[in-house]
């Protein structure tokens, strides 16, 4: 019996070592030639991939059709929501509204590397910052909140508030960098960056995976080990030491690194949150869902439940948490996260608590002939930009770092130290295409003036970019010669609407409104640079590979 176990032990062992080894150093199917081998051009292998992750905090959402924009009532009659049938790809979604703590979390980060003190990032800290003025009513006592809603602990797993759709939008790209900073630590690719001076902390994975050699102040001791390859040592060689970089660089075809975090298209918030997948019978989908949860009703049926509030919201003038002691849903603010049940995603707050940023520009309709996969409305095609040795252009080191004053005069990096520096790609990238003609796509094929050939404004005749929707322009900022302070100039008087290129869309009801807008097909919209005390966030990231990893269980296993 032990011969008989030392030998299963031994051919387990070389079958696990022969699984390790083809998973990294396997041969081409087609070729002959072994991946990952400095004898065969030490060429990447990278179709060993067996899923990813779901990512921390997020719940795995699986894609497939739905009705976008069928609301159950609509009782303004404005059409904003026309019903359309739309596909939807499998994605992460994070499973609660992003908190104070995190946020917070942010904030130290961002203060910590780009440093308020000097000169060159003076603008940079406060652009992180959430505005906690949204909380000051003039006839209300609300300045307790301003001061402590966002740092107080009381308030830490609550979700943040008064950030607008641009600082939402910053905190998925330092997400994205964090989490990969974090797992390339853990995974001993490069050393504990935290552990040395605070000043060099900063991470863009983009420059990472395309100019590794200048990230860091160009200290290539940082990193530890790369990806493991075959050696070949010639006789005579010494072996590498402890400290020396081994293996080759990672890049993208090795699915190491975590992908972006990015805020949820309205398709895709809309299929998150309606959880069709429990009305499910077969191949067709039965009733139709009012809110995140199943039913018509805003109070629990089950009998230990019963009567308790499913979200946090408005319920009527005056009653933001109903009497003392009874129909109280437990928050006269925004309340803690996961403080009501999920949806059938295992999503929380999907309906109530706070509305929640999306992606898309907003229009009033959405158009028939839209894109019925993955519809989303807003996109900017980029290129990097390439200096001429042929390498990729540093913010803040081969340029500078160029500031946005917006409309309401808070001011703004365009793009951060350190990050690779991006460009609208022009005619000529997009020439014989059939797929796309134009770097920016937000006013693509949306019916208004300024998309139209017939489009000319008598009063503008001469600008260069005509105003949508006569929407106000941005003020220019001056430097006044006599104070010194910097001056705000608008003197354009037209605001008749606020519908432009940077009007997003925001969805989900929230604790200040009544029960109409928890129904998540509602949307409204908001300019990009606003933020309010009932909007807030969460993040999305995309899904590679099949719809889902759950085998199919047969359709008649009867017969």
């Amino acid at each position: 019996m032990e011969k008989i176990f030392k030998i299963s032990l031994v051919v387990f062992t070389t079958l696990l070592l022969a699984n390790c080894n083809r998973s990294t150093t396997g041969k081409s199917r087609l070729t002959g030639l072994s991946f990952n081998d400095p004898k065969n051009g030490n060429y990447i292998r990278n179709s060993s991939f067996e899923g990813q992750e779901t990512p921390l905090g997020m719940v795995d959402i699986e894609g497939g059709s739905f009705t976008m924009g069928q609301v159950q009532d609509d009782v303004m009659f404005d059409w904003n929501t026309t019903p359309k049938k739309i596909h939807v790809r499998s994605f992460f979604m994070d499973e609660a509204e992003v908190t104070n703590s995190e946020y917070f979390l942010y904030v130290q980060y961002m203060k910590d590397v780009f440093s308020p003190s000097e000169e060159k990032y003076k603008h940079i800290y406060n652009s992180t910052l959430p505005d906690t003025l949204v909380w000051r009513k003039s006839l209300g006592n609300t300045d307790i909140l301003t001061e402590n809603y966002f740092r107080h602990p009381a308030y830490a797993d609550y979700p943040v508030v008064g950030v607008t759709w641009l600082q939402a939008n910053e905190y998925c790209k330092w997400r994205t960098n964090a989490v990969n900073l974090k797992k390339l630590i853990d995974k001993g690719h490069i050393k504990n960056i935290f552990e040395s001076d605070s000043t060099r902390n900063f991470f863009d994975t983009e420059r990472f995976l395309n100019d590794s050699d200048r990230l860091f102040d160009g200290d290539t001791t940082i990193y530890k080990r790369g990806v493991r390859t075959r050696v070949v040592r010639r006789r005579g060689e010494p072996r590498p030491g402890q400290d020396d970089f081994q293996g080759r660089k990672i890049t993208q075809a090795d699915g190491v690194l975590q992908q972006k975090f990015r805020l949820p298209t309205e398709a895709e918030w809309e299929f998150a949150a309606k959880a069709i997948v429990e009305n499910r019978e077969y191949n067709t989908v039965r009733g139709r869902k009012k809110y995140a949860w199943n039913g018509k009703y805003t109070r629990a049926q089950k009998k230990r439940f019963r009567g308790d509030q499913l979200a946090n919201f408005k319920q009527g003038k005056g009653q933001y948490s109903g009497l003392p002691g009874w129909s109280s849903d437990g928050s006269d603010i925004p309340i803690r996260i996961k403080s009501y049940p999920p949806n059938a995603f295992g999503l929380y707050d999907m309906s109530g608590n706070v509305a929640e940023w999306v992606a898309d520009v907003y229009r009033p309709i959405i158009d028939n002939e839209a894109n019925d996969f993955n519809y989303f409305r807003g996109n900017l095609f980029t290129k990097k930009m390439i200096n001429q040795e042929g390498k990729v252009v540093i913010v803040g080191n081969d340029v500078a770092v160029e500031y946005d004053t917006l409309p309401n005069g808070s001011v703004i990096p365009k793009q951060l130290p350190g990050t690779i520096k991006y460009v609208p790609i022009t005619k000529d990238d997009a020439s014989f295409r059939t797929n796309f003609s134009r770097a920016e796509n937000a006013n693509i094929n949306d019916g208004d003036l300024n998309s139209s050939r017939f489009y000319e404004d008598d009063e503008d005749r001469f600008a260069s970019r005509p105003s949508m929707y006569n929407s106000p322009k941005k003020p220019a900022r001056f430097r006044d010669s006599l104070s010194g302070r910097d001056v705000l100039i608008n003197d354009d008087k037209k605001r008749r609407t606020l519908i432009s290129d940077q009007t997003r869309v925001y969805k989900g009801g929230s604790w200040a409104d009544r029960e109409y807008w928890l129904d998540p097909a509602q949307r409204r919209y908001l300019p990009e640079y606003m933020a309010t005390n009932f909007i807030g966030f969460r993040c999305v990231t995309d899904k590679f590979g099949p719809m889902t990893y759950k085998k199919r269980t047969a359709r008649n296993p009867s017969r």
